[in-house]
């Protein structure tokens, strides 16, 4: 017999706020993006229910496995993302609410936001078509990139709470104050802010998909339903990314009005995506290691010196 303690750990993980209710806001989210993106093209742009819709038929279209490639590979590579971001959103939301959490779910966090780009790298490289593993390629190095300043960035917390891996700790730690009013809190911000912008693969930094350039590059052989699985992974991660940097950096959601909060980055990542060209992946690779890079190690010693 499955207890209480089951129960609700599976209302958790499925309902909320979990899988299925990520999903539904990640989708609207999703549908703001692309109308705030058409309204700045001076388009019309898609109804509410685009998205959904987008979805469902991606779920009734075949799945097609190419020639030569791992059939199990190529239809896990898609699933990682989707666990990776049903968990996470489990742990910052219990830690935002109050919840207990345990030791080192900071650290855990990093892993599980490995596991997309993960899938895609993964993913692409197993359907063996020369388009993708360019995407794949570029998806490594935009990795390999983006983690060493938001590394740094995530230190800044961790340091001006004495240094508390865990994130019931952290949110605590911001009872007086968010991290955010510092000098070092800003500088972590924005490095967490713009590797929201890669991780979820939007302009500037959407090499590895880049339809004008490799068609739609670590995408190019996915169909159907494993092809919806990387999008419900992207739309789940425009609740989880805006919801981290809220909950390490800005208070967590103390109060209802952590909502504008919330909004106010989804903002910035709409405005980022429509006011800037793509880098090309080297470009995007001195940004990272040099710039933000630069910027990390910066707000690291000023949160050493308690500013």
């Amino acid at each position: 017999m499955i207890g209480w303690t089951g129960w609700r750990l599976a209302f958790s993980l499925l309902i909320f706020p979990g899988f299925l209710f990520t999903v539904l806001v990640g989708f609207v989210l999703s549908w703001v993006d692309r109308l705030v993106t058409a309204r700045v093209q001076f388009r019309k742009g898609p109804p509410f229910i685009q998205p959904f819709a987008d979805f469902f038929k991606l779920m009734l279209k075949q799945t097609i496995v190419p020639e030569g490639a791992s059939a199990l590979v190529f239809l896990f590579a898609p699933m990682l993302g989707v666990i990776a971001m049903t968990v996470a959103t489990v742990i910052l939301w219990n830690a935002s609410f109050g919840g207990s959490g345990f030791v080192g779910d900071v650290l855990v966090l990093v892993y599980l936001f490995a596991l997309p780009p993960l899938g895609l790298i993964i993913g692409a490289s197993a359907s063996r078509n020369p388009l993708a593993a360019v995407g794949a390629s570029r998806e490594m190095t935009l990795y390999f990139g983006y983690e060493f300043p938001f590394l740094l960035a995530l230190l800044v917390p961790i340091i001006k709470s004495g240094g508390q891996v865990q994130l019931e700790a952290l949110v605590a730690a911001q009872a007086g104050a968010p991290f955010l009013g510092s000098v070092s809190g800003v500088i972590a911000a924005i490095i967490v802010l713009l590797v929201t912008q890669a991780k979820l693969g939007l302009v500037p930094f959407d090499t590895a998909e880049a339809e004008q350039e490799i068609m739609t590059g670590v995408y190019t052989e996915y169909s159907g339903v494993a092809l919806a699985m990387f999008k419900l992974t992207r739309a789940m991660m425009m609740v989880v990314m805006p919801l981290f940097l809220v909950t390490v950096l800005w208070g967590g959601f103390a109060s209802w009005w952590a909502i504008l909060k919330f909004l106010a980055i989804i903002v910035l990542v709409v405005l980022i995506r429509n006011t800037n060209p793509r880098l090309r992946v080297d470009q995007a690779l001195r940004f990272f290691w040099f710039g933000l890079g630069g910027l990390g190690i910066v707000a690291v010693i000023l949160a050493l010196a308690g500013i």
